[in-house]
């Protein structure tokens, strides 16, 4: 699998290594997985990547005159599937196999990532983003909804609320939940079927368009602004673009 970061680097995601080539053709591999590399993140400073494996480890690689690693989280026991990055970037959700949602959460003194909340779920999933601070969302395998996580003030924990009901079937990861905040607009895959999803005013949310590529094996992104979505199918075998246009 290949990653490609607009102006910045490309990534290549083989046998447990990140390689990183920069466009000025210097290139550093970052050892430490000791198996594949499942999901990605960059933050917005560019200068943090977060990776999770199937060797069960979520790894913080930090750019400090080159890419090292700064600190592995070791509380998944099974593959991870999807991370997200709240608004802030100071706190990241990771979902598994292992039926375990993490909430970690970046320390303001010594900047280390400390596990804050172990949420057990019914059923794994491959996929979950964050909404808000206070709110996310998760997709579990083969199933008919989506669950939405809202945090009680009291406690400050996280616990489902809710659920949005979605089209089902035989899955696969590798294309991860997006939230575009500026347009309100969760990006889901589950199954065949991406859908776009409205959140409103009052917190319900509201599917306003799905896409059936009749095949699960389907992987793709949208633009920052929302404004494109971008897949590749394995049944057409081609790059599609879809621009966004208001009803």
């Amino acid at each position: 699998m290949q990653l490609l970061l607009i102006k910045i680097v490309q990534y290549q995601l083989l046998d447990g290594r990140i390689k990183l080539k920069c466009l000025n053709l210097c290139q550093q591999k970052l050892n430490g997985h000791k198996g594949s590399i499942q999901c990605l993140l960059l933050n917005n400073n560019e200068d943090i990547i977060v990776s999770g494996s199937n060797d069960n480890q979520i790894k913080f690689w930090q750019n400090q005159n080159g890419w090292l690693c700064s600190q592995t989280i070791n509380d998944h026991t099974q593959i991870i599937n999807g991370l997200s990055f709240n608004e802030q970037q100071n706190r990241l959700i990771s979902c598994g196999d292992d039926k375990f949602i993490l909430v970690i959460e970046q320390n303001e003194q010594n900047k280390q990532w400390i596990v804050i909340q172990k949420i057990t779920v019914e059923q794994y999933g491959f996929r979950l983003c964050f909404i808000d601070n206070d709110t996310f969302t998760f997709q579990p395998f083969c199933k008919e909804y989506i669950e939405v996580f809202e945090m009680n003030n009291n406690n400050k924990q996280y616990t489902k609320t809710k659920e949005i009901p979605v089209k089902s079937g035989s899955d696969n990861g590798l294309f991860p939940q997006q939230y575009i905040r500026s347009k309100c607009m969760l990006l889901n895959k589950n199954s065949s079927i991406v859908s776009l999803i409205r959140r409103k005013k009052n917190g319900e949310f509201i599917t306003e368009e799905s896409i059936n590529f009749g095949t699960s094996a389907i992987y793709g992104n949208m633009s920052d602004d929302g404004q494109y979505l971008i897949t590749w199918d394995n049944k057409s075998k081609e790059i599609q673009v879809r621009q966004y246009q208001e009803n």
